[in-house]
């Protein structure tokens, strides 16, 4: 894999490729020493256009887990602050050697832009609402992790379809791994074709038992030009996420940021068949999996016995020993 700018880049082999080596990075963050030694000597920069927490945090982490050089660029104080184009800050990092440039960016196709002017590997941290690739792959892995093989299961999508990269992306991965996916929301907010992508498309809730998951998104307000709803109660009384409209088994998942009490009620976030905070954990790991794929994949040395992606391979260095 050369890039990752979108679902659509991987088969099924390759998404249960990454969560294979997602939960192999999983099994040495369990340990004292938590660093390999894997891309030692490559360099990630990580280029953010938008505020973020849990992507930038978390790919920051992977690089630095992993024993990367690592630049962490934000458009604010940076030269794009001055009128510096896309292009000419693309050149500009390129000119430094790097092996990997992690983007986001407000705009849709960015990150297909940056494939262009540099020779160095593109990650898609969210273009826009185009796509989150990223997102979209550690949401599988949390669900492989808790319930095992997609197939067959029923995964409801809540929310403001409309404006979410997310969505988007996970329509295309669940499907991808047999998941029977329904996207549901106000008719102002589920966009004309979406069902192209693979899935249902519902204006209540009415039939939302029948989900093994419910995943939530936020409504993003500042995406939003019109009116897309009347009021946020009012989106809340039809739409929320709570114990009332929840059963015992359902599983919820959100991306974040939550809009507490907006799209899912406070005790459905932090109940027991909430998987907000494994979904936070796996983006490290799955994060870790992705620039492992795309830098090394099979070419780092094995150890006799071990197999690719295996613990083994991808052990801790021993103490003292330089990262």
């Amino acid at each position: 894999m050369r890039h990752l700018l979108s679902i659509d880049d991987l088969d099924r082999a390759g998404v249960e490729r990454i969560c294979e080596r997602a939960r192999s990075f999983a099994d040495i963050a369990r340990r004292d020493i938590k660093k390999v030694p894997t891309l030692r000597g490559r360099t990630v920069v990580n280029l953010f256009y938008e505020s973020s927490t849990r992507t930038s945090s978390s790919f920051e982490l992977a690089a630095k887990r992993l024993s990367a050089d690592l630049v962490s660029i934000k458009s604010a104080g940076s030269s794009v602050d001055k009128g510096e184009s896309l292009q000419d800050t693309i050149t500009t990092l390129s000119a430094l050697g790097p092996d990997a440039i992690v983007i986001r960016s407000p705009f849709a196709g960015a990150a297909q832009l940056v494939t262009r002017w540099t020779d160095a590997a593109v990650v898609n941290a969210g273009d826009g609402k185009h796509e989150h690739p990223t997102q979209a792959l550690l949401d599988v892995y949390t669900l492989l992790e808790r319930i095992g093989p997609l197939d067959g299961k029923r995964i409801w999508i809540v929310g403001d379809v409309a404006h979410s990269r997310v969505a988007r992306s996970c329509i295309r991965a669940f499907a991808l791994m047999g998941a029977d996916v329904t996207v549901a929301g106000p008719p102002t907010l589920i966009p004309r074709g979406i069902e192209g992508l693979g899935c249902r498309i519902r204006y209540t809730l009415e039939e939302l038992a029948e989900a093994d998951v419910v995943y939530a998104l936020r409504m993003q307000h500042e995406r939003m030009v019109d009116a897309f709803v009347p009021s946020l109660r009012e989106y809340a009384i039809n739409y929320q996420l709570n114990p009332r409209r929840l059963g015992a088994r359902q599983l919820v998942m959100h991306p974040g940021p939550v809009n507490r009490g907006v799209e899912i009620a406070p005790e459905t976030m932090d109940g027991p068949t909430s998987l907000i905070t494994a979904q936070v954990a796996s983006g490290l790991v799955v994060r870790m999996a992705i620039l492992y794929e795309i830098l090394a994949g099979g070419d780092v040395p094995r150890i006799a016995g071990s197999t690719p992606g295996s613990a083994e391979q991808l052990r801790p260095l021993p103490v003292g020993e330089p990262a």
